[in-house]
């Protein structure tokens, strides 16, 4: 089992990346584990509560769970992947039947931040990207996807997001095996990591 841990900020893309990763891969053989699925559960809070929570520090993320599931599916089990709503800020009822598979591709934007995680996987990748490309990518997802208003992204963007990015995400970049620029110049980067994974395979 390979595991491929890929890192980068809010908006720099890390999903296309992972997209045109597994796209030539055999479809029973990959799967992928979001680090969104894996924010806290918050059921004691209200609404208000939730909406207050500061979802780019470390602190929100249960990583003992991410770090047990990853360590089942090395073990040969299935595991029950959370599903994460970003309208209620809480975790929803459902769960996704995850198996194990030959290549598991973890993506988060935090997922470097703690040790004990980043030692489990085999390839670190951080996706870079531009600064104002990754706010407009936020903004139009947010509001496209989540139903927020432009006023409530933008404060959110500069009064959380960015210092944040700044702390907590974009010191990871020195973990990283290998750096991704988003931009129409990563397929070199792409097929480097595709071969690598054949290789492992």
């Amino acid at each position: 089992m390979l595991i491929i841990g890929i890192a980068g900020g809010t908006g720099s893309g890390k999903t296309t990346v992972v997209n045109k990763i597994i796209k030539e891969l055999p479809t029973d053989e990959v799967c992928v584990i979001s680090q969104d699925s894996y924010y806290n559960a918050t059921n004691s809070l209200s609404y208000e509560e939730r909406k207050k929570i500061n979802f780019d520090h470390p602190r929100a993320i249960d990583f003992d769970l991410i770090i047990a599931h990853l360590k089942d599916l090395k073990a040969g089990k299935t595991i029950n992947q959370p599903i994460y709503s970003f309208v209620t800020h809480n975790r929803t009822k459902d769960v996704i039947k995850t198996h194990p598979r030959k290549v598991i591709i973890v993506e988060g934007i935090l997922i470097f931040n703690n040790e004990a995680l980043r030692d489990l996987f085999d390839i670190k990748i951080f996706v870079h990207a531009d600064t104002d490309e990754r706010l407009i990518r936020r903004v139009r997802r947010d509001i496209n996807e989540r139903g927020r208003d432009v006023n409530e992204v933008l404060s959110r963007y500069q009064d959380t997001l960015k210092p944040m990015h700044q702390q907590f995400i974009e010191p990871t970049k020195n973990f990283a095996d290998i750096i991704i620029p988003n931009d129409r110049h990563n397929n070199v980067a792409i097929d480097i990591v595709r071969t690598v994974i054949s290789n492992k395979l």
